[in-house]
């Protein structure tokens, strides 16, 4: 790789780096909210796939069922999430957020939209046209990279 490129890079990631720590000091749920980087992990993960067993939230953290046990648990006790059967095989549990849960990812992804909603107000438009093709780029090769990291998986 080109001195160029890895600069560009570098300096790129710096600055990212320091929004990172300017919407770190803004009110957000997410610091406010108490909850283990695991929890938070979980709640994440019931909210993109609806519910989860134990064997699948276990698999996706790395750690064993009883951990998943546990951080369940807990989420149970703060009322972010519930448990049921699931419907096809009554032996597994599965969990997913509860209307609680459910509002709080809703105030964290709102939280962080609003900051920098305020910022992408400040920029002209020619700005925004071009961040808006850099942004969908940067998504594309996320996208395919996580499909080559699926494929990966399932070999």
């Amino acid at each position: 790789m080109s001195s160029e490129r890895e600069d560009l890079i570098h300096r790129i990631t710096q600055t990212q780096r320091g929004l990172g720590r300017l919407f770190a000091q803004q009110p957000n749920p997410l610091f406010s909210s108490n909850l283990t980087m695991r929890q938070l992990h979980v709640v994440m993960l019931l909210a993109i796939n609806g519910s989860a067993s134990g064997q699948e939230l276990a698999h996706h953290l790395g750690v064993g069922l009883g951990t998943v046990t546990g951080l369940v648990d807990r989420l149970v006790a703060h009322g972010l999430v519930t448990r049921h059967e699931d419907p096809h095989d009554r032996r597994v549990r599965r969990a997913e957020l509860s209307p609680a849960g459910a509002a709080l990812v809703e105030e964290i992804n709102t939280a962080g939209l609003e900051h920098y909603r305020r910022i992408l107000d400040h920029l002209d438009t020619e700005m925004l046209r071009s961040l808006e093709e850099i942004t969908r780029a940067i998504r594309a090769v996320a996208d395919k990279l996580s499909g080559d990291a699926d494929e990966l998986s399932s070999k």
